[in-house]
């Protein structure tokens, strides 16, 4: 595929490649600038999985599930492989910047599309907002003379701007973030490794072999419900990997990038998630009171070894992935709006394409993400609390679509076009079923838990209620289609006839 040379118009360009795929059949979309290439795309699929859950979130969840952890991060990590694969066949086959809102509306209907396209739009501001909160608070720890809310305000002017001028300089940065996460991880998995064999300097005596694995309560400490906890939050920390199917669509070569993406998505997250879980639990036992004090469990395992000025460079890692998060969320939510507009499944003025960037979408979505922000100091309680609880199970409503989409597509591409199946699904239909068979456990498991029972009550109304907006506008397109149609006949009628 050959990307649009430089002195292409960028306003109201018909579309092409990928950019078409958003498109509604007969329609003709903007062209967005393919300007990734693919070495922004290779770090962007390797830096996507390694977020600030990785870092901080996963400590509580080894508090409350003991060595256990390596089990819920391997059964979470499968199913999540089981959806990149499936989302992997479609948007190889079928590249477009909506990735699984325009999949879900070719496979099952526009209010699919439409249900799919706008949760995912809304969760990902809503994240740009908390992760501007958790990156403002580790610099305002550094800088207390400054608010935290204009650190929030710096950041969100920085990435939205950055997101304004070109594909590429999102490509960029994230090239770098990912490269810097993906250092320091290595970094601690060698120091981990090592220390855990009793070879890094001023470790043997720390070196605990397995103990820390087999003592204290065992490998399963605290149960099945200890379990069950940490699945629900392994299973949310894996969220984001999607965006790469997203960016595909402006890369230069949209099907060999995402299929190489989905074909290592295997490794890493059982490198970057499985592993890290495995050495940080081998390593410090699971009940230390400083895996639950919130400084995160890389933090207390590299403390735990007496390493120096652990904290205070872990919190660079840190804020470089709460930074790199907000830079792709803008990016995707952007992406995302653009799409849904440019199949009639959203309001018109997002869709405007200025210079290959679909800009008012970037403002919209950083503007809803900073607004998010300002919500949680004027309302921490209440409208803010209702915002986290929407975006709580989310993900998991995004995967079902996707599932579900690849079920009716993959019979559909079979049919009509077998050589778009560049990356195939393994063992289809069973593990297609397997995989939302596992989606519907960790509902129920949701439903279990009182801690998770509200975000799933709150994300099912939300979906519920674009379900139906969905519906109405995908009636309301059908009818103005029908009247088009008409009014086309009736043009072409002989005067007198």
């Amino acid at each position: 595929m050959t990307p649009p040379s430089a002195s292409a118009p960028a306003k109201d360009a018909p579309a092409t490649g990928a950019a078409a795929a958003d498109a509604p059949s007969g329609a003709e979309a903007p062209a967005l600038r393919q300007g990734l290439k693919q070495r922004h795309l290779s770090m962007i699929a390797l830096g996507g999985v390694i977020g600030a859950g990785l870092f901080v979130g996963s400590a509580s969840a080894i508090a409350a599930a003991g060595p256990s952890i390596i089990v819920a991060y391997a059964i979470s990590g499968a199913l999540v492989m089981l959806v990149m694969r499936m989302l992997g066949e479609m948007a190889a086959a079928n590249p477009a910047s909506g990735s699984f809102s325009v999949h879900a509306e070719k496979a099952i209907g526009p209010w699919a599309g439409f249900t799919a396209g706008w949760s995912f739009w809304f969760l990902l501001c809503v994240a740009v907002g908390l992760e501007g909160i958790g990156a403002a608070q580790i610099v305002h720890g550094w800088i207390p003379g400054v608010p935290e809310w204009a650190f929030v305000a710096l950041f969100m002017l920085l990435f939205c701007v950055t997101n304004l001028i070109s594909v590429r300089n999102f490509g960029e940065f994230e090239f770098w973030f990912a490269t810097l996460k993906v250092l320091a991880i290595v970094a601690f998995l060698v120091i981990g490794v090592l220390a855990i064999l009793g070879v890094l300097p001023g470790s043997d005596a720390k070196a605990p072999g397995l103990s820390h694995l087999t003592g204290d309560g065992g490998f399963f400490p605290t149960g099945t419900e200890g379990l069950i906890v940490g699945l629900l939050a392994s299973v949310f920390a894996y969220g984001g990997l999607e965006t790469v199917t997203i960016a595909a669509a402006e890369s230069e070569h949209p099907v060999k990038g995402v299929a190489k993406a989905v074909r290592t998505a295997m490794w890493r997250i059982a490198l970057f998630y499985v592993g890290s879980m495995a050495v940080i639990v081998t390593l410090v036992p699971w009940n230390d009171p400083a895996l639950a004090s919130g400084k995160g469990s890389y933090v207390v395992t590299l403390e735990y070894l007496g390493l120096p000025a652990a904290g205070q460079i872990m919190n660079v890692v840190v804020l470089i992935a709460l930074l790199s998060a907000m830079n792709a969320n803008i990016y995707g939510a952007s992406r995302m709006a653009g799409s849904l507009v440019s199949r009639r499944l959203g309001p018109p003025a997002l869709g405007r394409i200025s210079g290959g960037v679909p800009r008012i979408a970037v403002i919209a979505s950083s503007a809803f993400g900073f607004f998010s922000v300002l919500l949680s100091y004027w309302y921490p309680e209440t409208i803010f609390a209702w915002l986290l609880n929407m975006i709580g199970a989310i993900i998991l409503v995004v995967w079902f679509f996707i599932a579900a989409a690849q079920l009716r597509m993959r019979r559909k591409l079979q049919r009509e076009a077998p050589e778009k199946l560049v990356v195939k699904m393994w063992l289809f239909p069973w593990l297609t079923w397997v995989a939302l068979a596992g989606m519907a456990v960790v509902f129920v498991l949701m439903a279990r838990e009182e801690g998770t029972r509200i975000q799933l009550y709150y994300t099912g109304g939300l979906t519920v209620f674009l379900a139906v907006i969905g519906y109405a506008l995908q009636q309301s397109n059908k009818l103005k289609d029908l009247e088009a149609r008409v009014a086309k006949l009736a043009a072409r009628e002989p005067a007198g006839s």
